[in-house]
């Protein structure tokens, strides 16, 4: 097992009959591997879960809806923004109160908080979208390139999500190319976005800019995972890397029980 098919993390408590029968799936076999129903309802709960669901998805979106109504409203960019940065921070505190993952949410504000100190510093609405903007667009950018060098960033993403870390890129040509395909997707969406979004930008209406901003934020996003789970349901399934290492604990832990009661039985 090379160095990138390590877990990230350690097991905990799964008995030795079950780590017996996660013994590791000879790779010669997986180019043939046909996903099952379960494995895509697997596939699909792990995308769900990893893009944020529908929770993360509103948390993301309403801080920008927020400051784009005020906006649109009074054209106060200081209200507008202290807005939208109070809602971000209150989403992540009701998430915190809840003990929920706060991953999507601390992401959000981050966000958030860029665009709020962009308005504030440049007192324009078109401050509060740019970071995001630029981060949008610079991710099209990633994925596209990362997909035509062959080191796919949705698999690098997704990799921990499916328990295979990168063992798609040397054991599991399948899910390489489905990664490869599925990132090449992102890029491309995210590329076709920006291309709307920033001649708005340069030359449109601020608040016009803003509504076209809302519009776009869910569609690209829903269409890339979208193909995504399209990409990846026909894909073999992924190496849980996590159960292999299990399997040669418990076998290396049986060997070294095997070896003392051989070595005790040799000297009584």
């Amino acid at each position: 097992m090379t160095s990138f098919d390590k877990p990230t993390h350690q097991p905990t408590g799964p008995s030795q009959e079950a780590r017996a029968r996660h013994a590791r799936v000879p790779d010669a076999q997986l180019p043939d591997a046909q996903p099952t129903e379960d494995q895509k309802a697997v596939t699909q709960a792990a995308l769900f879960d990893a893009f944020g669901g529908i929770r993360g998805t509103v948390e993301t979106m309403l801080p920008g809806l927020l400051f784009v109504m005020i906006y649109t409203i009074n054209k106060n960019v200081t209200m507008s923004a202290i807005a939208a940065g109070a809602v971000a921070v209150l989403l992540v505190i009701v998430r915190l109160a809840r003990k929920d993952t706060v991953k999507h949410a601390f992401s959000g504000v981050f966000g958030v908080g860029v665009g709020v100190a962009f308005a504030l510093f440049t007192g324009t609405a078109k401050g509060f979208y740019l970071p995001g903007m630029i981060y949008g667009a610079g991710l099209g950018v990633a994925f596209t390139l990362s997909a035509l060098v062959g080191f796919p960033l949705l698999g690098v993403m997704l990799g921990p999500v499916f328990k295979e870390n990168l063992s798609w890129r040397t054991r599991n040509p399948g899910r390489k190319k489905a990664y490869t395909k599925a990132s090449l997707a992102w890029g491309l969406i995210f590329l076709a976005k920006y291309a709307i979004l920033f001649p708005l930008y340069f030359w449109g209406d601020e608040t016009q800019l803003g509504w076209v901003l809302i519009a776009l934020k869910l569609p690209p996003m829903v269409l890339a995972v979208y193909f995504t789970w399209l990409f990846l349901a026909k894909a073999p399934p992924p190496i849980n890397v996590l159960a292999e290492w299990e399997a040669e604990e418990a076998a290396e832990k049986e060997r070294k029980a095997a070896a003392k009661a051989a070595k005790a039985a040799r000297n009584p």
